[in-house]
């Protein structure tokens, strides 16, 4: 970490220099969120079915009446004891945007492959009261690129990020936007995977102010230090 000292006028010239690197960085910013808005919409044709805390619900009902639809794939696979350390990391930044989300028109949920039952018991677990439904059931983590099957993870064949790349486990993360118009058709927006779901992570984004940074350079992979909330001063 460099921690050289200087006058309050060179800090001063230092911090004015880097104002104008962030506001070029939020003026593109803005531009790729215009982009990203100008999407064209692809329809959504297959009937999926979610499990939920009132029972079997349409992806249309998980709009729950509002017009958007924003969905984080949550990796935590049928078979799998917990899901991702990593996703709870980000899931800790969910619980208390949703009611903001709402009065924009929008609807947030994390969906899973793993059955509702431990959907549900590890949510007690962490404290979290955002929605979070079960896809057991339906192809839909399969066709929206956060799930992938035996046969593709053996022949090195997931497609994952928009490419074709070799995959050691069943699900990944992913953020996928979905819009409703008043006939009830469903259109597919938007899809990020990898570090596109790096914006919604708060943590990070404060990480990022402090002189260290994220301070991941001397692990094996980038969040090897993260744990679940519950298990930071244990092994795991």
């Amino acid at each position: 970490m460099r921690n050289w000292v200087v006058s309050h006028q060179d800090w001063l010239k230092a911090r004015i220099e880097l104002l104008a690197a962030e506001k070029e960085f939020t003026h593109q910013r803005d531009a790729l969120t215009r982009r990203r808005m100008a999407m064209p919409w692809e329809r959504v044709e297959k009937p999926y079915r979610f499990d939920g805390p009132n029972g079997a619900l349409s992806l249309v009902e998980l709009f729950d009446g509002r017009s958007q639809l924003i969905v984080y794939h949550f990796m935590f696979g049928p078979d799998w004891s917990a899901p991702c350390k990593s996703c709870s990391f980000w899931a800790d930044n969910f619980n208390g945007i949703v009611i903001h989300l709402n009065h924009r028109d929008v609807t947030f949920t994390a969906v899973s492959r793993a059955p509702l039952a431990k959907i549900d018991a590890y949510k007690k677990r962490m404290g979290w009261s955002f929605p979070w439904v079960s896809s057991q059931a339906s192809d839909f983590n399969f066709d929206y690129q956060a799930s992938f099957t035996p046969q593709q993870i053996a022949d090195g064949k997931a497609y994952y990020n928009y490419k074709v790349q070799t995959k050691s486990i069943s699900d990944e993360v992913g953020i996928s936007v979905f819009c409703r118009n008043e006939a009830g058709e469903v259109f597919h927006t938007y899809s990020c995977y990898s570090r596109g779901v790096d914006m919604l992570n708060g943590a990070y984004h404060y990480l990022d102010l402090v002189p260290k940074g994220r301070d991941e350079d001397g692990f094996d992979f980038p969040m090897a230090w993260v744990r679940r909330h519950d298990q930071y001063g244990s092994p795991s």
